[in-house]
């Protein structure tokens, strides 16, 4: 970011700019925007950042494979697309209506013979006038259906404890002490600036190597990473969703992924080929494939469309299995029961 920035270019282009960023980082870099004499374009799925500093807003129609532009911020243009497709969907309903009228009275008039028969003709023209004046109602982003990640049965005492901890501030080490108990249904948030370690807990914590860390014996562990690397990028969708469960059938596991939006070809394309928020839904289909006592979340909403955020919000509120959680995302955090706090920075 501070590369692109530094040099003071005519167009700047940040694609998810807020990805891994703090609150803090978040606001430095919405105000830099908002006085920066230079044009500037941003794709982003945080619609609040996006809300203060927009002024126009160019859609890809997923349908037509055409860019409009709108005025206003992404609010307004989805309020603009809302009210045009229920114009839409009214003028085809109207149209519908008409249709069928029609045919009702072309059946009637075709088996009366004679004359008549040239009328239902004269209907069927008028048939075919209608159903070129449908409108095809563009299809908006879909949102992922509601789910639940069932917990690893047999859980009990304590799955999680944390006694103590090594961050790094201001270029150097340091360890600091912890009472972290965690047990079933608990769930624990992890905050602290950018850089000081939350990230490296996370992954030690995965890997068995932190200290001061202990996670009960047989406690399936569900990690979420920010990057992805726990996905291996060379697999399909279908052979990356197999292989983290044994107990469902592949209807069973197509039927889950369609739920993620994922179906279809896309079962069949390389992790790797993926974009970054379709590698963060089949992420989130392993963890409910895969039942774990103890998940650990790196910021689970990064690349993620920001209409499928309640969702994911209820369902990890709902799990009744341990939460490790690291998000700066306070409206998403704000959905999710949080039992315990860890400031890395205290």
């Amino acid at each position: 970011m501070a590369q692109a920035l530094i040099q003071d270019p005519d167009l700047l282009l940040l694609d998810e700019p807020t990805n891994n960023l703090d609150k803090e980082g978040i606001a430095h870099l919405t105000e830099f925007i908002l006085y920066s004499p230079k044009t500037c374009i941003v794709i982003s799925h945080d619609a609040d950042f996006l809300n203060a500093f927009t002024e126009g807003v160019l859609y890809l129609d997923v349908m037509t494979r055409k860019v409009e532009q709108y005025v206003g911020n992404y609010f307004d243009v989805v309020e603009e697309i809302a009210t045009r497709i229920e114009k839409e969907n009214r003028k085809n309903a109207q149209i519908a209506k008409g249709i069928q009228d029609s045919k009702d009275k072309i059946n009637f008039f075709a088996h009366k013979g004679g004359k008549m028969r040239l009328v239902a003709k004269k209907m069927r023209e008028k048939v075919e006038a209608y159903e070129s004046e449908k409108i095809e109602v563009r299809r908006e982003d879909k949102t992922i259906r509601p789910f639940t990640i069932p917990a690893q049965e047999g859980l009990s005492g304590e799955i999680l404890g944390i006694t103590e901890f090594s961050i790094v501030k201001n270029h150097s080490g340091a360890i600091k002490k912890a009472s972290i108990s965690l047990r079933k249904n608990q769930h624990l948030q992890l905050v602290g600036p950018n850089g000081i370690g939350k990230s490296t807990l996370l992954e030690s914590l995965v890997k068995g190597t932190a200290m001061g860390a202990s996670i009960a014996r047989d406690v399936k562990i569900g990690y979420y990473r920010q990057d992805f690397s726990m996905l291996n990028f060379e697999e399909t969708v279908l052979q990356s969703l197999t292989g983290i469960t044994q107990k469902h059938r592949e209807e069973e596991i197509r039927s889950i992924a369609a739920g993620f939006l994922i179906h279809g070809e896309m079962m069949h394309h390389k992790i790797g080929h993926l974009s970054e928020g379709q590698k963060g839904l089949v992420a989130l289909a392993r963890l409910v494939l895969q039942e774990p006592g103890l998940l650990i979340l790196d910021e689970p909403t990064n690349h993620i469309n920001f209409r499928h955020l309640p969702v994911i919000a209820e369902a990890l509120d709902q799990y009744q299995g341990a939460i490790v959680l690291v998000s700066h995302v306070p409206e998403f955090v704000e959905q999710i029961r949080i039992d315990e706090i860890l400031n890395l920075d205290r």
